[in-house]
């Protein structure tokens, strides 16, 4: 198993430390990992991005071309990444700060108002944690309660107190994701993969029925 994600946003919107925690909850329960930030012009208004790669064997390279999985948090990066994708592939789009639909009819493309979800939950700096728990749903390799414990050991001691809300964030992110995942048409292919469980006609069964309910 390798699965290689890009997140892509604006400065300051938490790109790196979605990564970060991506990567922290992979290593933490015994996954090779690396986590590769981008620097440089990007950081004067383009886009700003990082690479992960989880792997349950040694990674030969640490490089990108064509990911199966991606999340964009603004239109630059949607523009950018959704030709780079692999066919199959799933990109979490933040529909907040995009103005159009998708173009790739060969990709599975979920739309989640990732800043509007913040800000119900009353901090809008949790978007890129919205983002994280939609993408779950297109790894099945970590679950949430992973990302949970990633948060709760790697967070920064001053902002424990935001935990609670980062859970409810991830939670809520996966919940919207999932109900995309439902109006999926049954023998839908994911990454070469036949997923049976995507029938409409079975409420409540979605991409990864073997996760972890939300209550």
């Amino acid at each position: 198993m390798q699965k290689e994600i890009i997140i892509a946003g604006f400065g300051g919107q938490g790109v790196l430390f979605g990564g970060q925690v991506l990567a922290y909850a992979a290593m933490d329960t015994g996954k090779d990992v690396t986590w590769i930030p981008s620097y440089g012009p990007e950081m004067r208004g383009g886009t700003a991005n990082c690479t992960v790669v989880i792997a349950d064997h040694e990674i030969g390279s640490p490089l990108v071309k064509n990911p199966p999985l991606a999340i964009a948090l603004n239109l630059p990066s949607f523009d950018k990444y959704e030709p780079m994708l692999a066919s199959g592939g799933t990109l979490i789009v933040n529909q907040s700060m995009v103005d159009h639909s998708a173009q790739r009819s060969d990709i599975h493309t979920i739309f989640v108002p990732c800043n509007e979800i913040a800000e119900e939950i009353g901090d809008k700096k949790l978007m890129n944690m919205v983002a994280i728990g939609a993408m779950l749903t297109a790894l099945p390799e970590i679950k949430i309660e992973d990302v949970e414990k990633a948060l709760e050991a790697h967070l920064p001691a001053r902002h424990k107190h935001l935990l609670p809300k980062n859970y409810e964030a991830l939670k809520r992110g996966f919940e919207h994701a999932q109900k995309e995942w439902d109006k999926v048409p049954c023998e839908q292919v994911q990454n070469g993969t036949l997923f049976e469980e995507l029938c409409l006609n079975e409420p409540g069964h979605g991409l990864h029925s073997s996760l972890s309910p939300i209550l």
